[in-house]
């Protein structure tokens, strides 16, 4: 019975080193498959029984996991939509095949690297067929409350690349300064403008003109403007008439005393806006808060616009897509502008080793690895995405070819405990002749 044992042992011996070598050879053939994990065979002894005065051998069983949550070195590629993850956390993906025929997914896979690019539909894609996964953004580019413990607000990223759009102007900040010395009873009367361009709702370019005339009193200063604002849409006409007056006191001289309409939007003392309404719809106008900095000013004899700002742009073509280490993707045009159309979330797990590996470097949840999360980038625990990178394996050459020098030695090793209990065998075997 022993020696029969004594055999079973050597031939589990000899099953477990060659486990163990397939996972030696399988690291060291993906040692420059990027984004590889690496396995690892571990040895378990069997204990078949004891008993007073023999003793029955039980062998070895091999048990192979796949080490997920080791990481490989980052490289730099020239792609922008290279895609690795620093840290903790894993990229979302869906199989290509599904995106195509339907342009959603059934089934979420994880990876941690990837080299994605523009397919002819404008899917972000790798060669092997995974389509990049995220949430997208509104018009204003916020990204809205989505889900964090499911997979369904995830879309599957789609550029267009022929993307031809403007956004129109919906907020005018004006930083201009008024010369004093034209509201004394010594001024000469004469009014001050400034054309302002802004984007209707179809990107084309319009104006509006403000005009600031001061009010000459008989002696004194009065320290009063009388401002109107016309639209070049709709044929310079009046679409706001206000009294502007500045205090001339020793703190807070020149500044916005009181802003009072004629017609138009009424003034908001606590965000210091107007509202007036071009052709394309309402217009925000900020001219200040009463005794601020900033905005409109009085003082001195030079009319001076400071500094003029507005939101909206010009139609434009977009010129290429970028992603930050947030995950946003953003789309930049060649009028300078930036739209964010997408944000990557980083999936964990409590246990990312327990996750069911799949083709191409890509991992699905199971019961061993837990429920996944969609974290932002860089928060809780994950750690950042970086662009024009790519993950390299996780194989350690030098350390799998000494495994394989041991897992030689150990199955020569078992293969002569075979033979030699097949030899003990033989000699049994002759003991009858």
């Amino acid at each position: 019975m022993t020696i029969s044992s004594s055999m079973n042992a050597g031939v589990a011996g000899l099953q477990v080193n060659a486990a163990k070598l397939g996972t030696i050879a399988d690291n060291i053939s993906n040692s420059s498959t990027y984004g590889y994990k690496r396995v690892e065979a571990d040895f378990h002894s069997l204990v078949i029984g004891e008993n007073s005065g023999s003793y029955t051998a039980g062998g070895v069983r091999a048990t192979t996991k796949r080490l997920i949550n080791e990481r490989g070195p980052l490289v730099t590629t020239n792609n922008a939509t290279d895609l690795a993850v620093r840290g903790r956390g894993m990229i979302p993906v869906a199989a290509a095949y599904e995106v195509e025929n339907s342009g959603s997914f059934d089934e979420l896979m994880l990876t941690t690297t990837g080299s994605f690019s523009p397919d002819e539909n404008g899917y972000l894609r790798t060669d092997s067929g995974l389509v990049l996964l995220g949430w997208p953004a509104d018009d204003s580019g916020t990204i809205p409350l989505v889900p964090r413990d499911t997979q369904d607000g995830l879309v599957p990223v789609q550029i267009n690349p022929n993307l031809f759009q403007g956004k129109p102007t919906t907020s005018i900040s004006l930083g201009v300064n008024l010369p004093a010395t034209e509201t004394e009873a010594t001024g000469t009367g004469e009014s001050q403008q400034l054309s302002v361009e802004y984007f209707d709702n179809l990107g084309k370019s319009e104006s509006i003109t403000i005009e600031f005339t001061p009010t000459i009193p008989a002696t004194g200063a009065s320290n009063e403007w009388t401002m109107t604002i016309t639209d070049s849409a709709q044929d310079d006409a009046l679409i706001g008439e206000y009294t502007v007056t500045f205090t001339d006191a020793r703190v807070g001289g020149g500044t916005l005393a009181s802003v009072t309409e004629t017609t138009g939007g009424a003034y908001d003392a606590t965000t210091g806006t107007i509202i007036v309404d071009v052709l394309g719809g309402p217009m925000e106008i900020d001219l200040g808060v009463l005794g601020g900095s900033g905005g409109l000013s009085q003082l001195s004899d030079v009319f001076a616009p400071l500094s003029i700002s507005k939101d909206g742009s010009a139609v434009g073509n977009m010129t290429s897509i970028e992603v930050d280490a947030n995950g946003f993707v953003h789309a930049f045009f060649d009028t300078g502008v930036k739209r964010t159309m997408y944000q990557i979330p980083l999936a964990d797990m409590p246990n990312t080793n327990g996750l069911l590996a799949m083709d191409y470097q890509t991992y699905k949840p199971s019961p061993d690895s837990g429920a996944f999360f969609l974290w932002d980038a860089g928060d809780g625990p994950t750690g950042d995405i970086v662009a024009f990178a790519r993950e390299e394996s996780a194989t350690d050459v030098a350390g799998e070819l000494t495994d394989m020098i041991r897992t030689q030695r150990a199955y020569s090793t078992n293969a002569k405990v075979f033979q030699t209990v097949d030899e003990m065998l033989q000699e049994t075997t002759n003991i009858k002749r």
